[in-house]
């Protein structure tokens, strides 16, 4: 049975004014991205990648096209749908983990549990439970100051699993991690991918992220180049130099 699609954009434009001169960052991105999928957005800087990243996260709104999530045409929905459908379907991972710096590690995952209504004991014993599968089931107590980047990151991954989303969003995930820990939370993505059917997509410049990759999908100059299916994946030299969040 095929699987069906968690993500739909269909003719997604996006510009931007920069004074009285419009930028023209996303130009036209039609993509269907399947439920379970682990799907990373690459591409030069400028591509489009953060852009196209927080269309699909309800973030942001296209300037035209549309953006499906489950079905749902985003564009409809009212600010309190929305932040709902972010409540519930979407977990979201940053480059900077932005996690809560006055809370303990547990109190920044139940957090988005609080929010989804369910109740403070319930709650607990979810993100103690989330907190153990990430591997950070003995520093539940400590506030971010105390962990390492790498440990930081597990909690944001634990955080954004909190109420079962179905899409998981990545902003460059190892951008601030060194490579061995980098790899480290790679590998625990694509098991949390791999066991909670979740979808993952990630907008990234680290090559890493093609081993755990289904598909590829490059951007360039707000439109998709190309999408490659794993097996199929061929880095051209240069491709990746020279860049930042685009």
């Amino acid at each position: 049975m095929p699987k069906e699609a968690i993500v739909r954009t269909i003719g997604v434009k996006k510009s931007f004014m920069l004074g009285k001169v419009p930028l023209h960052v996303l130009k036209g991105i039609d993509l269907e991205i399947l439920k379970g999928e682990y799907i990373s957005i690459m591409g030069p800087s400028g591509s489009g990648k953060t852009t196209l990243f927080n269309m699909i996260g309800g973030l942001d709104k296209p300037s035209e096209g549309k953006v499906y999530i489950d079905e749902v045409d985003i564009a409809q929905l009212d600010a309190y749908e929305l932040a709902w459908l972010r409540c519930r379907k979407i977990g979201y991972i940053f480059q900077t983990f932005n996690l809560i710096p006055v809370m303990s590690a547990l109190e920044n995952v139940m957090l988005p549990m609080i929010f989804g209504g369910l109740s403070t004991d319930d709650a607990r014993e979810k993100a103690k439970a989330l907190l153990e599968t990430v591997g950070l089931g003995h520093r539940i107590d400590h506030k971010p100051f105390e962990l390492s980047g790498g440990q930081q990151q597990r909690v944001a991954i634990a955080r954004a699993l909190a109420n079962d989303p179905a899409i998981i969003l990545a902003d460059e995930p190892t951008g601030n991690l060194d490579l061995k820990t980098g790899r480290e939370i790679i590998d625990l993505l694509r098991e949390m991918n791999k066991e909670k059917d979740v979808s993952i997509i990630t907008a990234t410049h680290d090559l890493k992220m093609l081993d755990v990759s289904d598909r590829v999908i490059w951007l360039r100059d707000g439109l998709i180049e190309r999408v490659e299916d794993r097996e199929n994946i061929n880095i051209k030299v240069g491709e990746m130099e020279g860049e930042e969040a685009g």
